[in-house]
């Protein structure tokens, strides 16, 4: 009897999964047809009826094109949907396809629509060459905090317009004071682990690494000392960012959320609009008072140095206009989620992967040691006296990307290397996880290796084998930016800590807008002794 009835329920669960399969994927697919599309062909055709047809015809030419990339078997109705775990770590179950087809594979989302994912660079090159736009549906998500004119989420001549203005604001002459305030920041995360260290239990970082990523953004963007890591985080505005950045993750993660209309129901859905709300506020408040004081020190003769919004407010384009507020607010806040949850994730898993590899730690330890001379900090000039610690840094991205998959929908019709077409309105997608590890292009690829990043060896690869900050015209602004935040913070942590993992506590890798970890990044910290 009772088996009889686990059997109706499990029977029960996968009718449920299948009829909300279905609806997800005709959620998707209506999603890529724009309403202005829909009602012009209402409009033009003579009814819905004709609408209708008209959609499903485009899709049965995109499936039927899909459908000529071999992949992984897929459930008639559910898709790939089928093959996820519950609890989200899929990451690895996709990278397994990725090695049994080694150049890209679909995959569905119901028995409608798929998206193209592609792991080899003669794929990739193809799209990110291109300046095709971020896909809508995976990057909505974002829209209500960062708005759709910021450089993550725009397009066209708006994007290529603020490109431009925003390329000076991350030249070396202005990155350069930022390195001080990173120490900064660092060294106030490290003084607080002397309360772990020593210890025998081990002791979750990326919420240490996140509040430090935070305080610095708040220096570099707004020359403001937020205090967030010793206070907790009791400014309102930091709190607001913070709970923005998890609440898109969490979103990402829950199927049913990927609606707005029952995201907009849900109690996340009420904690969003909120934080959303005093963000803004505060961006808002900030630029009007920035604008106000940059007028004084034009005035008195007074200069500092430029920060993030600084730039913004003094940008010119040829015919010497600006941004407007709505513009500067959208950068600012894309900003502020690029700087923050990113190069976090980054930073906590080179500490992660360093703490695997005790020797090559212990290499980089000697050479910052060597470089430092006895300094608590790290000046512009160190940055490039480190190049093993910065060629651990690169290995770490390469199996660990912050940014683990990226997705971009087709303006107009591509044609791949190999003759293979896909219409317009096809969604794309990269999984640079599975890309960084495809052994095609990298000998070994689950081994830690540094040296794949000598210069020698790059050269012989392809320059779209290794995508941490994507690449081509919308690769990362502020790469550059990451990577000297990535060194700082690195370089310093092992002057002062001897890492090791907890075996208790192995991470557990969850894909999302970043490469989180289901239930946290634990370590143990030992103290190094000081130089002599």
């Amino acid at each position: 009897m009772e088996l009889i009835c686990f059997s109706k329920v499990t029977y029960s669960i996968k009718l449920l999964t299948g009829v909300y399969s279905l609806l997800y994927s005709w959620v998707i697919l209506l999603e890529q047809f724009r309403v202005s599309t829909l009602l012009k062909a209402v409009t033009a055709r003579g009814g819905i009826q004709t609408c209708n047809l008209s959609l499903v015809a485009a899709q049965r030419k995109t499936v039927r094109l899909l459908r000529s990339f071999p992949g992984p078997p897929a459930h008639w109705l559910l898709g790939h949907i089928a093959e996820f775990s519950q609890d989200g770590t899929e990451i690895d179950r996709v990278y397994e396809w990725a090695q049994k087809f080694p150049f890209v594979f679909p995959l569905w989302f119901g028995p409608f629509v798929a998206v193209l994912l592609m792991h080899h660079p003669d794929y990739i090159k193809t799209i990110t060459t291109s300046t095709e736009p971020k896909d809508d549906f995976v990057y909505k998500f974002l829209i209500p905090w960062i708005g759709k004119d910021g450089l993550l989420v725009s397009r066209g001549q708006k994007w290529f317009r603020h490109r431009r203005l925003l390329t000076p604001g991350f030249h070396y002459d202005i990155l350069k004071n930022y390195v001080p305030l990173m120490a900064d920041s660092t060294n106030i995360m490290l003084d607080k682990w002397e309360t772990y260290a020593n210890q025998e239990d081990s002791f979750e970082l990326f919420e240490h690494v996140s509040l430090m990523a935070l305080d610095t953004i708040m220096k570099c963007a707004f020359s403001c000392e937020s205090h967030c890591q010793t206070e907790g985080g009791t400014n309102s505005y930091i709190q607001a960012v913070y709970e923005l950045s998890d609440i898109i993750n969490t979103r990402s993660l829950v199927f049913p959320y990927h609606s707005d209309v029952l995201f907009h129901l849900s109690p996340h859905g009420y904690r969003f609009r909120k934080a959303c709300k005093i963000a803004h506020q505060h961006t808002d408040e900030v630029i009007k008072q920035r604008k106000k004081a940059l007028k004084e020190e034009l005035g008195t003769g007074q200069k500092r140095y430029l920060d993030f919004l600084d730039i913004l407010l003094c940008a010119k384009d040829d015919e010497q206009q600006g941004l407007s507020d709505k513009d500067i607010r959208a950068e600012v806040d894309t900003f502020m989620f690029e700087g923050h949850d990113t190069t976090a994730t980054g930073i906590s898993w080179i500490l992660y992967s360093l703490a695997c590899h005790p020797k090559h730690q212990q290499m980089c330890r000697e050479e910052v040691t060597e470089v430092l001379r006895g300094k608590d900090t790290m000046e512009w000039e160190d940055l490039s006296k480190i190049p093993y610690t910065t060629m651990c840094i690169k290995e770490s991205l390469r199996l660990y990307p912050p940014v683990p998959s990226m997705a971009r929908k087709l303006t107009k019709a591509v044609t791949f290397a190999d003759g293979r077409t896909l219409p317009e309105g096809s969604m794309i997608g990269t999984s640079i996880y599975s890309l960084h590890r495809n052994p095609a292009i990298w000998e070994n690829p689950e081994e830690f290796e540094p040296l794949r990043f000598l210069p020698e060896n790059c050269a012989k690869r392809s320059p779209h084998a290794f995508l941490p900050f994507s690449a081509g015209p919308r690769n990362c602004i502020g790469q550059n930016f990451a990577m000297n935040e990535m060194k700082v913070a690195v370089a310093l942590t092992l002057r002062r800590y001897q890492l090791e993992k907890d075996p208790k506590k192995i991470p557990k890798k969850i894909p999302r807008l970043v490469l989180r970890s289901l239930n946290g990044i634990h370590l143990k910290i030992r103290r190094v002794q000081p130089e002599p």
